[in-house]
């Protein structure tokens, strides 16, 4: 891997040499930093597919770079910093843990506008967005507390993070709606992408009684170990995995964001860019969801895309009480619904499931 990234990094450099039109004006630069392999099926691919978006639409008026599996934390400073040395107009760092990376190149290199995946911290060259995966996870646990028989719930945590817990309550909430006997088990793997990893997670949730298994992880290993114990309900996560349908994968989470990167690349290229947090999910189609086999039965399948036009025009939140936390005192009243902010630091699990959030 190590050899990978010298090419990568010997790559980025003379990619990000000085590029210009036909008649002399520079091209605007583009460096994606991203946490896993292009290849991952998952998390980073759908984020490839929206740099390449770009290069479709603007065409020669812009240079897109990329580095991929770059580690969180100083490796990926390293690499934000050789981008913006190397005349980059617009970075676009890809994962949660580049936060700080992101906030310390951006202060210095005030030129540079960045732009941060999932994380809370802005600075003027600095923006952030994400997509309301929770949304998504609302109709995973629908489907998935509709059609398990064992009543055991697998869901692969990559970090104990809000963004993560935000769609472990999600889900678990919609599946016990349709099915009080639902049960989750949950198990971490520390990682965004390490196929051997997930499978392994996978596997053990299989040992456990689990017949559905959610991840949050960004390989297709676990599509792979369920379809292998033949009896087990997968999603795709952040991209359609729809190799794996009509079974084990369902439906699947699918990140959209081409139109996103196209919009902040034009404001760049239009002096119109100012630092913003963005939060999208169904409605503007950030989150898409992947489409429902046949595998699932059709007044499930009804049901959960009548679901998803709820949470699409705003009708429905998926957060919406009576709820508790898991110690049993009041998260939201009858009829209301979550504020962004608390769903933004959400660091408690909802009433019902078992088990305590790694610290």
């Amino acid at each position: 891997m190590k050899f990978t990234k010298l090419l990568t990094g010997a790559a980025l450099a003379l990619g990000l040499a000085t590029g210009a039109y036909a008649d002399g004006h520079a091209k605007t630069k583009i460096g994606f930093v991203y946490v896993g392999p292009v290849g991952d099926g998952g998390w980073t691919y759908e984020h490839n597919k929206g740099r390449l978006a770009v290069e479709a639409e603007f065409g020669d008026k812009v240079e897109t770079v990329f580095v991929e599996n770059v580690a969180e934390g100083p490796d990926s400073e390293r690499v934000m910093t050789q981008m913006a040395l190397d005349g980059a107009d617009l970075i676009f760092t890809t994962s949660f843990g580049y936060m700080d990376p992101t906030i310390n190149v951006a202060a210095k290199f005030p030129d540079v506008k960045f732009e941060h995946a999932t994380g809370y911290k802005r600075a003027d060259n600095v923006s952030t967005y994400s997509a309301r995966f929770y949304e998504g996870r609302a109709i995973q646990g629908h489907i998935a507390g509709s059609m398990t028989k064992s009543n055991i719930i697998g869901y692969i945590g990559s970090y104990p993070i809000p963004e993560v817990i935000r769609g472990i309550n999600s889900a678990f909430i919609h599946a016990r709606k349709v099915n009080p006997d639902v049960e989750f088990k949950i198990v971490w793997a520390y990682t965004w992408f390490d196929p051997a990893k997930e499978a392994d997670a996978a596997k053990v949730l299989i040992e456990q009684g689990a017949d559905v298994v959610l991840q949050h992880t960004d390989s297709t290993a676990p599509q792979a170990a369920a379809q292998e114990a033949g009896n087990v309900i997968t999603f795709g996560q952040a991209s359609d995995m729809g190799q794996y349908a009509p079974f084990p994968r369902v439906s699947s989470i699918i990140d959209d964001w081409a139109p996103y990167y196209i919009a902040r690349t034009k404001a760049v290229m239009d002096g119109t860019w100012t630092s913003t947090d963005t939060w999208d999910g169904i409605g503007p189609g950030m989150v898409g969801i992947g489409e429902i086999s046949d595998a699932v039965p059709a007044d499930v399948k009804a049901e959960a895309l009548a679901l998803k036009a709820a949470l699409a025009d705003g009708s429905y939140h998926a957060f919406t009480g009576p709820l508790n936390k898991q110690d049993g005192t009041q998260f939201l009243a009858d009829g209301e619904t979550a504020d962004d902010g608390t769903l933004a630091g959400m660091n408690f699990y909802v009433e019902g499931i078992v088990g305590d959030i790694p610290q």
